[in-house]
């Protein structure tokens, strides 16, 4: 098992825009507790067994911070960070995607966001496509997305969250006619894509589930292995909402790679946690 390293040749911005993702994962795993705070002098320690140098840590968090991601806190005078309120919102909705994920069913149906924004505010037109790709919604029509039934709920509480709802219409329902259903899937969403998204995950780390099975990991070792898989997990379950089974091609490596996650986390978490404690507690 070997950790992510970071490539000194890559331009800056590429390289802040890479290690931003790490910094959310170290947040949502060691800081939610309490205050949800990390101090800068855990968070470059963090980072530095990840691969990453301490200037590019500084950098990434001041981007972050200029984004209203994180926030700065000093506690008992010390510098730290704790997610915004929005962050800690979205990183709350993510355990439930990532964790416990459920997948959708036809007897769930499905929702449908129709949207019209105003010329003047092309901006929102925008977000509200960036906030319901995050969401899982495939396009069904210019101006209609579509995701199954089961996901209407947590995309009411993003709309309004982000002060989306004025533009949007929201309905549930049933596919009642016409086409095979299997084939608007594909057309709604891009399942080549999300293949090999799915192929990518396995092949980078099905070999760490052979060697930890072999061999359990350290702490130190399973950290640089467990939070990189995490963050490359993490967007998965957000780009593949969960599509009914029987609507999916035969073979499906998304339940194969959920699998695979499954099994890394239940190896790798009690470990990494038990390294990035002490190194948060030193």
């Amino acid at each position: 098992m070997t950790a992510q390293t970071t490539s000194a040749s890559a331009p800056a911005g590429d390289r802040e825009s890479r290690h931003a993702p790490l910094i959310l994962t170290l947040f949502g795993l060691y800081a939610r507790d309490g205050r949800h705070w990390l101090s800068v002098a855990s968070l470059i320690a963090l980072m530095a067994d990840l691969g990453v140098e301490s200037r590019a840590v500084r950098s990434s968090i001041s981007r972050m911070k200029r984004r209203e991601v994180l926030r700065g806190e000093r506690l008992a005078g010390v510098a730290g960070y704790t997610p915004a309120d929005a962050t800690l919102q979205t990183l709350a909705e993510g355990d439930v995607r990532i964790f416990r994920r459920t997948r959708a069913s036809r007897a769930d149906g499905w929702v449908l966001v129709v949207f019209s924004v105003p010329e003047s505010e092309r901006e929102k037109r925008h977000e509200l496509r960036t906030v319901l790709t995050r969401l899982g919604f495939g396009t069904a029509a210019s101006g209609v997305w579509v995701a199954p039934g089961n996901l209407a709920a947590e995309t009411r509480r993003t709309l309004e969250r982000r002060e989306l709802s004025a533009y949007v219409d929201l309905f549930t329902g049933d596919h009642f006619a016409f086409g095979d259903p299997r084939e608007k899937i594909r057309s709604w969403w891009d399942l080549d894509e999300l293949t090999e998204l799915y192929a990518d995950f396995l092949r980078r780390h099905g070999p760490v589930l052979d060697a930890a099975l072999e061999r359990a990991p350290e702490p130190l070792e399973a950290f640089r292995t467990y939070v990189p898989m995490l963050t490359q997990w993490r967007r998965l379950p957000y780009r593949d909402p969960g599509l009914p089974l029987d609507l999916l091609p035969r073979d499906w490596k998304g339940v194969a790679a959920a699998e695979l996650f499954e099994r890394l986390d239940a190896l790798l978490r009690p470990a990494a946690a038990a390294h990035a404690a002490a190194v948060v507690t030193a």
